[in-house]
């Protein structure tokens, strides 16, 4: 699954120039604004079909032009490729020259784990980026679960416009699929949450000393069958009507960090918090390993900076497996301290890579 190579063209401030990435581990050396990022976003890209900085591609458009390709050549039983192209804001994706027609193809061709800064979002930010970081770890290794996830966006999107305008024929088949479907999901959600858990406060007292933080998953449905779900939507769909939109499902599941039953964001300082977004990202690349067997690619945009030597060290030995890394450093970091003989180091500037 590493990546081999990949071509660029008119992606942010990058050059169009190919860059070699066929090593184990790639380290990317520059000040801030230069392009280590970009980079990392376009490996990104073509992983998950989709930035992990804005839905906007014209956002991603070098200054001047409407669109932009990313070709990249990655080893599996073979030499592979991936191409992207979006023009327009239109994306058309080809795996070995053949179009994909649905993401879930992408995903598991070449599974990434992305440690970000804002990744801290996980932790502090709404409910949703949670379930976000949920759903991502298990679209990882189940297509199906994907599936779900989309079909239950329409049909929630169709429920609400049929709520909005106060039309009521349609109410009941729908809620029906949406019973159905969201009732796989909070099943999904739940299994995964516990299996994760063992990973997740494992690692976090290791590395932070402190036990007994995990994750809490509060669904919105506390029923125990697709029936009784139904039977509540039935009940509330007078309520929903008044307010114009579903207020209840998966969109509104809570889950939450806790020690000992209470919520750890209260009491934790901010190098805690930090810290449990790192180990976040490290559980989902070891649980993506237990559950598929496969190692994931680890891309890690400047995450060790806010960490003290003592946790930056606890981290990186307590780093999981990897078939690739790519690691971002400024310029001051002690980067050779964490590079082996065979690492790959590119001084970035202004879009283009020079190797060490």
């Amino acid at each position: 699954m590493p990546f081999l190579t990949i071509s660029l063209v008119n992606f942010r401030n990058l050059s169009n120039k190919p860059i070699d990435l066929s090593a184990l581990e790639v380290f990317l050396i520059g000040k801030n604004g230069q392009g280590k990022t970009n980079l990392l976003e376009s490996l990104y890209i073509a992983s998950y079909g989709n930035s992990f900085r804005t839905r906007t591609d014209s956002e991603i458009y070098t200054t001047g032009t409407n669109e932009y390709s990313i070709r990249a050549m990655y080893k599996a039983e073979k030499t592979d490729s991936i191409s992207i192209i979006s023009k327009n804001g239109k994306k058309q994706i080809e795996k070995n020259l053949k179009k994909i027609r649905s993401r879930k193809d992408l995903v598991n061709a070449i599974p990434c784990v992305l440690f970000f800064h804002n990744d801290l979002d996980f932790v502090v930010g709404s409910p949703e980026r949670r379930r976000f970081f949920i759903d991502q770890s298990l679209s990882m290794y189940n297509p199906f679960y994907l599936d779900l996830l989309q079909k239950y966006t329409v049909l929630l999107k169709t429920k609400n416009k049929e709520i909005k305008e106060q039309k009521r024929v349609l109410l009941d088949s729908l809620d029906v699929q949406i019973a159905s479907v969201g009732f796989e999901i909070i099943s999904y959600r739940k299994k995964t949450i516990d299996e994760f858990n063992t990973i997740f406060s494992d690692i976090y007292e290791k590395v932070s000393g402190i036990d007994n933080v995990r994750i809490e998953y509060k669904p919105s449905w506390k029923h125990s069958s697709a029936e009784e779900v139904m039977a509540h939507l039935a009940a509330r769909r007078e309520k929903d009507i008044l307010l114009g939109t579903c207020m209840s499902g998966p969109h509104r599941d809570k889950i939450h960090f806790v020690r000992n039953n209470e919520l750890f964001i209260s009491t934790a300082s901010t190098g805690q918090l930090r810290l449990i977004s790192l180990v976040l990202r490290t559980a989902q690349a070891l649980f993506f390993t237990k559950i598929t067997g496969k190692l994931p690619i680890l891309l890690m945009d400047d995450v060790l900076l806010e960490l003290d030597p003592d946790k930056r060290k606890s981290f990186t030995d307590l780093l999981p497996k990897y078939d690739q890394l790519f690691c971002t450093f400024l310029p001051g970091e002690p980067y050779k301290k964490y590079a082996k003989e065979k690492t790959l180091i590119y001084f970035v500037s202004n879009g283009e890579f020079h190797a060490e």
